[in-house]
């Protein structure tokens, strides 16, 4: 049996990860009023066999596949390592409405690229808060499940 493109585009988004990385560097001047450290943000990507990087800029977005870098190496904590802040993030594709119009930013296409649909996120640090939130959020959901879990075991043994 022949495989579709949708078929392994299936396989490879659900071995994809993402983390959206964070900067305080930026060449247009008018973005000195957003905070420090919060100025510009772009998305990592890793399947599992190679990194690749979606860097929306304001004249073009620099997608690029990072060949020279392994892919076991660390390339989020490499970042860290030179003063970005970085955060896991799922993907979501489960949306069935649009997403709603906004003007073309970099937090923009981070959005669109993680499937957020929230209409009020505009800074890198908006977006930030609410991907720790978020983030925040999931921890708990988890520890929440391991202690159900361990209630359940406990009455087993």
């Amino acid at each position: 049996m022949t495989k579709t493109l949708e078929d392994i585009g299936q396989n490879v988004n659900a071995d994809m990860k993402a983390w959206v990385v964070f900067s305080g560097q930026s060449d247009i001047a008018w973005l000195k009023i957003l905070r420090s450290g919060f100025r510009h943000c772009f998305v990592l990507l890793h399947d599992g066999t190679c990194w690749s990087s979606i860097d929306p800029l304001s004249s073009y977005t620099d997608i690029q596949i990072h060949y020279h870098v392994t892919p076991d190496f660390d390339l989020p904590a490499w970042l860290e390592g030179r003063g970005h802040r970085v955060l896991s993030m799922p993907i979501k594709r489960d949306h069935k409405k649009p997403a709603p119009l906004a003007f073309m930013t970099c937090v923009e296409s981070v959005k669109r690229i993680l499937g957020i649909h929230k209409r009020f996120i505009f800074t890198p640090y908006q977006l930030y808060r609410f991907l720790k939130q978020q983030e925040q959020t999931q921890k708990q959901k988890q520890e929440s499940n391991q202690k159900k879990l361990k209630g359940e075991l406990s009455w087993v043994a």
